[in-house]
């Protein structure tokens, strides 16, 4: 069955991958069981829901019209186990060999002439704990897409119906009405790309970022947990939202970490793309990529963690009052714009200009509240992983669920070789700003 056409932006995402910058997102998430973990009973569970995703049997194709375009296609060689795996961790040989393990598996990119997805189980964890490694392409979703495709692997969730609804019939409309209904389309979107590629002129820097790094396929994960009630009594003693006190968090850790790495930390920035959802509340859920985004620049310059806070919010209450279409943060919105062929042309020479917009990305990932399962295993942690721009040492992405909040730390593993300094200092900075508070 002939799936839906790739927007300009997944076709972008499949543009920018490469050996040394692999463009999926990735999660790790540990259960607990109440008994012994059969591996392969629960492999065999794991590919019976997930060949009943539509999305995770279809494989990009590249089309002849438009030029540059693909869109997605079953893959009639798909096999769910295929993209499926074991693996059974010993603490003999590392200190913490979840993370060990999850840095190599992240590291290896995708097939994209196959589906754009890979799952591995891993047991071998302590306290009866076992975790689930998804792999997604970029291309295939965003962060908001990506929970609800996985969620269908997932204990209690209705799965989506194989065929698609009907639509509805729109009623006549004349044809002087329709071309100009599609020239004021067009002409707004020609005016809001102008608006933010003059922003990202504007915007642009000599790429001489502190957290710059070179070229390379290895990388390193660190997990952080922070209670969430401890986040909102920061909230209520200052103002804000949850997620400005984790930004300011963040901000604290990257000065911390600055410092430690023997790099000057007092009057600089770091500037964060945090990518902003566009989807629809009633839309499509498990589309393509519809993101937009806002540039903050993070006040690691500030040693007072109250008035990081502060700065923080200013930078977010402006983002948010001119909106996700606009202002340079909006690229992504910008790319959406662009026809395929340019992609296929210059995304990849155009990524390696990231560092001229931004230093890191800061992604939250959507995680409902409820209570999640699989075959009956309680899921105690979800810590989601964001691609690693060209240039960039270090991308940090956010989930919240149930009483805590999950970060997940991916770093360039030949700029960062000890992840764990950046997640300490995660925990220093919370705690200083806790003490504040």
């Amino acid at each position: 069955m002939a799936g839906s056409p790739l927007s300009a932006l997944d076709v972008a995402f499949l543009c920018l991958e490469s050996e040394t910058s692999p463009m999926h997102m990735g999660a790790v998430v540990t259960f607990t069981a109440r008994g012994p973990v059969d591996p392969a009973a629960l492999t065999a569970l794991l590919a019976r829901r997930a060949a009943r995703l539509p999305k995770l049997r279809q494989r990009a194709r590249t089309e002849l019209f438009p030029p540059g375009s693909a869109s997605w296609a079953d893959d009639p060689g798909f096999v769910a186990a295929d993209h499926i795996h074991q693996v059974a961790l010993s603490s003999l040989y590392e200190p913490d060999p979840l993370s060990a393990y999850a840095s190599r598996w992240i590291a290896e990119p995708l097939d994209t002439s196959r589906p754009l997805w890979d799952l591995t189980l891993v047991t071998g964890l302590p306290d009866g704990k076992f975790a689930l490694l998804l792999k997604l392409h970029h291309a295939l979703t965003d962060g908001a897409g990506a929970y609800a495709v996985a969620a269908g692997l997932l204990d209690g969730v209705k799965l989506p119906e194989t065929g698609a609804a009907p639509r509805p019939i729109p009623a006549p409309r004349s044809t002087l009405d329709t071309v100009k209904d599609a020239l004021g389309t067009a002409w707004g979107q020609a005016n809001e790309a102008a608006g933010i590629a003059s922003s990202l002129v504007r915007a642009a820097r000599p790429p001489l970022s502190p957290v710059s790094a070179p070229p390379s396929a290895e990388r390193r994960l660190g997990f952080v947990r922070l209670p969430l009630a401890e986040l909102r009594r920061v909230r209520r003693a200052h103002g804000g939202t949850t997620n400005d006190v984790v930004l300011a968090v963040l901000a604290g850790a990257l000065r911390e970490w600055l410092v430690n790495r023997g790099q000057r930390a007092d009057g600089r920035t770091l500037r964060a793309l945090i990518p902003v959802s566009v989807r629809g509340r009633a839309g499509d859920q498990v589309g393509g990529n519809k993101l937009s985004g806002y540039l903050c620049d993070l006040p690691v310059g500030e040693d007072d963690p109250v008035e990081r806070l502060r700065v923080v919010r200013r930078v977010m209450t402006r983002n948010k009052a001119a909106g996700p279409s606009r202002g340079a943060g909006a690229l992504p919105l910008l790319a959406g714009r662009v026809p395929p062929l340019l992609h296929r042309l210059g995304t990849r020479t155009a990524g390696r200009a990231a560092p001229m917009l931004f230093d890191l990305v800061i992604t939250t990932v959507p995680v409902p509240p409820a209570r999640l399962s699989l075959d009956g295993a309680r899921m105690a942690e979800v810590y989601p992983f964001v691609p690693l721009a060209p240039g960039h040492a270090v991308g940090i992405a956010v989930a919240t669920y149930r009483d805590s909040v999950h970060i997940g730390l991916q770093a360039n593993g030949a700029a960062v070789p000890d992840v764990g300094s950046l997640r300490d200092a995660v925990l220093k900075s919370a705690a200083r700003l806790l003490d504040a508070s």
